[in-house]
């Protein structure tokens, strides 16, 4: 997560490719209308954003519920890596799962936090970094439709991407042809909540400045941090070998 010119897609690329998931690019899921807003430079709202996360949201729980359903018996790390800029609470707890808090008169999004019980309970997603459940998945919510695969609980983490605010601009400019315009970033630095301020769970923070391959073994570590077993395929272990 983080504003535009981070390396979302950069970052979780790469982590799909380390914890052999799939990669799901946010921006792609944008409805035409987002898209045409944002290329004409006005910012998106909340009325525009809200649909769109829960889109997101959606593609998650289906992928990570088909993987749980897959026959071939292997015990494996289950989950998917989005691209998303979760700007606001607000936004990452409706990629969490949550229930959507209630708005002032005003139309402005209101963040209500919520319920100790379901805190790290709710299925979701992440962005930019692994939204996944343990080794061993937990049950499935059961669904109301029997040829419907059920909703997964996921354990979900958000990797907060940081840096200079003149660097973001000099990749946002070095962006030609991106719908998302240089001049938007000052809005977007504006909306901006600090996930590592809020008292949020499962946040890892990684630098802009830091490579790569040292944001991915940062996110790794934050994971393993939280308990969350990774399952390790033979080249991540090459790549990655336990201490």
């Amino acid at each position: 997560m983080g504003v535009s010119g981070t390396g979302k897609s950069t970052l979780g690329t790469a982590l799909s490719q380390s914890l052999s998931l799939p990669y799901i690019e946010g921006d792609d899921l944008h409805p035409p209308a987002n898209i045409a807003k944002m290329s004409n430079g006005t910012p998106l709202d909340d009325g525009d954003r809200e649909p769109w996360l829960r889109l997101i949201r959606r593609r998650v729980e289906e992928s990570v519920a088909g993987q749980i359903q897959g026959k071939d018996g292997e015990e494996r790390l289950k989950g998917v890596i989005v691209g998303c800029s979760s700007l606001k609470r607000y936004y990452r707890d409706i990629l969490r799962g949550l229930p959507a808090p209630p708005k002032p008169g005003n139309g402005e999004a209101a963040h209500t936090p919520p319920p100790e019980s379901l805190r790290g309970a709710s299925p979701g997603t992440l962005a930019a970094a692994v939204s996944s459940s343990a080794s061993s998945s937990p049950p499935c919510r059961a669904s109301p439709n029997p040829t419907t695969p059920s909703i997964p609980k996921i354990k979900t983490f958000f990797a907060f991407i940081s840096g200079p605010p003149s660097l973001l601009y000099a990749r946002m400019e070095a962006r030609p042809g991106h719908f998302m315009k240089a001049s938007m970033l000052d809005s977007q630095l504006a909306v901006l909540e600090d996930p590592t301020t809020t008292g949020e769970e499962g946040v890892i923070r990684v630098s802009i400045e830091d490579a790569t391959e040292v944001q991915v073994e940062k996110v790794r570590e934050g994971v393993r941090g939280s308990g969350v077993g990774l399952i390790r395929t033979e080249r991540e272990a090459e790549a990655y070998p336990r201490s």
